[in-house]
């Protein structure tokens, strides 16, 4: 990968590699657009910087001012990726909280400047009307000066007589012939602007790349940041499971075989005296360490389910799809087995995500897709339901955002009103070459 690919801008789309009436009026377009935009970082920055310098206490102008060239710079980053293949990172995390009883420009200014992205935003807001409006202002200039050109070659020379000389760039129109060459100069330009126009759209992307992208060091700081927070909650999240299995063994296999005990106990002192009552003594005893068995076998299943371990990931997700209250299709293009971590936290997304079908989502069919792609596993959950899931809505979608982000994976949830609903996860790992199996 060379260094290019890895800042995240790709190479040059098709239409600027070359040259065609269509791409560059598309350019042409565009460039427009990215004019007005200019106009509209102007207006920010004028918000911006009256809000500063606002007489009066507090900071709450500021941050709502910065929230509208927050969300400019968004609509840039989003622009650069469509019309140039230009990937601007977003911003590392949210602005910092303004200082509770900070007042004045100073203090709002050093609002500003405390976080990096905040203050890269403020400079592009305050650069980009100019800077920014010149490099997409200059195709549309050569355009003015075609048709400036073209003017000239039929109106120049009685216009230059009433008005003492005109000049077409560096040749003075003083006779027909000048008029002739500023009216040719001024069409040969006509396809020079339309193959600028592109190639100006993605020179644009790339300076607004180099004015918002955070740098290396604060992308960094971001990761380890998030980092720390999915370690912490993996920690909570584990102390949490050990405390259930702490709480579910005094409750059940611990209180089973206390009884048992007790039970044996009572025997022995009857063995001599009472064989009848030691014989029904016996017989509560074996119930109980039968029933204390299969809690045990219940709580390591909810550890880590026997199906899992000895078969697989694709073997243990049918098995749920089996016993799943709603029909299931199951498709799976796995290459071999992730590690066990990634293993476990995939199956219990799977089964939770499948128990809320059942529970909530009034389904008949519900299908489940596993694949490799490129270093992920991809997991996609869909069923026919009536939609309306939402992660911020209840804990078993957080639950499960929670237990992939320990691993770095992410939860997509899309489940409009009136479904479908469909639930996609994606774990980092590495498996060997792809290959296909389905049921």
């Amino acid at each position: 990968m060379d260094r290019t690919t890895q800042l995240g801008v790709n190479h040059a789309p098709d239409e600027i590699r070359g040259f065609s009436v269509a791409a560059g009026l598309v350019g042409l377009r565009r460039v427009m657009s990215l004019c007005w935009m200019a106009s509209a970082a102007f207006g920010r920055s004028l918000a911006v910087s009256g809000a500063i310098w606002l007489v009066g206490p507090g900071l709450g102008v500021v941050p709502r001012a910065m929230e509208g060239v927050r969300n400019l710079a968004a609509r840039r980053r989003e622009l650069a990726l469509r019309w140039s293949g230009v990937e601007i990172p977003g911003p590392p995390g949210p602005p910092p909280p303004a200082p509770e009883g900070a007042s004045g420009p100073a203090a709002r200014y050093r609002w500003i400047m405390s976080d990096p992205q905040t203050r890269r935003e403020w400079v592009w807001v305050l650069v980009d009307p100019l800077a920014g409006a010149l490099l997409a202002f200059f195709p549309l200039a050569l355009i003015l000066s075609a048709v400036w050109g073209v003017f000239l070659a039929f109106f120049g020379v009685p216009l230059s007589v009433e008005w003492d000389g005109l000049w077409y760039q560096f040749i003075p129109v003083e006779g027909q012939a000048t008029a002739v060459l500023a009216g040719v100069l001024g069409v040969l330009q006509l396809p020079l602007a339309l193959w600028v126009a592109p190639r100006a759209v993605r020179r644009h992307a790339l300076y607004t790349r180099s004015m918002l992208a955070p740098s290396e060091s604060e992308l960094m700081a971001g990761r380890i940041q998030h980092l720390a927070t999915t370690r912490s909650e993996a920690v909570d999240t584990q102390m949490a499971e050990i405390r259930r299995i702490e709480r579910d063994l005094h409750d059940g296999a611990q209180a089973r075989l206390v009884a048992m005990g007790m039970t044996l106990d009572a025997a022995e002192h009857r063995l001599e005296s009472d064989p009848e009552a030691v014989r029904a003594l016996l017989a509560e005893a074996r119930e109980s360490s039968s029933k204390a068995l299969e809690e045990l076998r219940d709580l390591v299943r909810g550890i880590h389910p026997p199906v899992l371990a000895d078969r697989g990931l694709a073997d243990a997700v049918r098995a749920l799809a089996m016993v799943c209250p709603v029909r299931t299709e199951v498709h799976v293009d796995l290459p071999g087995r992730p590690e066990m971590p990634v293993e476990s936290a995939a199956y219990f997304a799977i089964s939770e995500i499948l128990t809320n079908v059942a529970k909530h989502s009034g389904a008949d069919r519900a299908w489940i897709d596993l694949r490799y792609d490129r270093g992920m596993l991809r997991i996609t959950v869909t069923d026919d339901g009536q939609g309306g899931a939402d992660v911020s809505r209840g804990t078993g979608l957080r639950g499960i955002e929670r237990r992939l982000a320990t691993f770095d994976g992410v939860l997509a949830v899309n489940s409009p009103v009136n479904g479908p609903t469909m639930v996609t996860m994606e774990l980092p790992c590495v498996l060997p070459s792809p290959k296909t199996t389905s049921s």
